[in-house]
C-alpha cells in the first residue's frame, strides 16, 4: 500500500472507531447503515458529490455548508451529518470512500457477517450471487456479504477475497500461469 493510501485509511479508520461508537451507544446502528447505503448511492451516482469530496478548490466553508446541505437533504442522521462537517471543516473528505469502507467492514463484524470482496468477468445474477454467497457461508461459518464487481480483463471464472484469504480462478490467472509453466519447460 502506497504511504498516502495508507495514511487516509489511518484517518479514515479513526473518524470510522469515532461514529461507529457513538452509533453503538446510542442504539443508532440502523440509522448508521442506512447512512451508508444512502452515502454509497451518492458516491456512485453522482460526479459532482466525488468532485465536491475531492476537489482542492473549494474552501472548508463551502466544503462544510455543502456536505451539511446535502446530509440533510439525504435525510442522514444527527452524527452523520455532524461528521460530514466536522470533516469538512479540516479537510478530510477526500477520505470519505475509506471511511464508509471500514463503517461496513465495522458493523458486519459486530453482526457476525464478513464481506467478500469478488471480482467477476461479467456482472453475476441474483441466483449465482446468492449460491457464491451460501458457499461462502459454508467455507467462512459466518453470513457473507458480497461486493460485487466486474473486470472484463478476467475472461471468465472469479477473484474471491474474505479477509487475508484470496482465491482466483480467473481464466486470466490460469492462462498466466501456463505461461509461467512453458516458460520453464523450454
Amino acid at each position: 500500500m502506497s504511504e498516502p493510501a495508507s495514511i487516509s485509511n489511518g484517518i479514515a479508520a479513526r473518524y470510522a472507531t469515532a461514529i461507529f461508537e457513538l452509533s453503538k451507544e446510542s442504539k443508532s446502528l440502523k440509522a448508521l447503515e442506512s447512512d451508508l447505503e444512502a452515502l454509497e448511492a451518492a458516491l456512485a451516482d453522482s460526479g459532482d458529490f466525488r468532485d465536491l469530496i475531492n476537489s482542492p478548490i473549494y474552501s472548508r466553508e463551502a466544503q462544510g455548508k455543502a456536505a451539511t446541505a446535502v446530509a440533510e437533504k439525504m435525510k442522514l442522521s444527527a452524527t452523520t451529518t455532524n461528521t460530514l462537517a466536522l470533516m469538512a471543516s479540516k479537510r478530510r473528505l477526500f477520505v470519505l470512500p475509506q471511511l464508509l469502507r471500514a463503517l461496513r467492514a465495522m458493523i458486519s463484524e459486530d453482526k457476525g457477517e464478513v464481506t467478500a470482496d469478488v471480482i467477476a468477468a461479467k456482472q453475476l445474477t441474483k441466483a449465482q450471487t446468492e449460491k457464491l454467497a451460501a458457499t461462502l457461508k459454508k467455507t467462512v461459518g459466518k453470513d457473507v456479504n458480497i461486493n460485487m464487481s466486474v473486470d472484463e480483463t478476467l475472461i471468465g471464472g472469479l477473484v474471491v477475497k474474505v479477509g487475508s484469504q484470496m482465491i482466483d480462478t480467473s481464466i486470466r490467472a490460469k492462462l498466466a500461469n501456463l505461461q509461467n509453466a512453458m516458460k520453464e519447460v523450454g
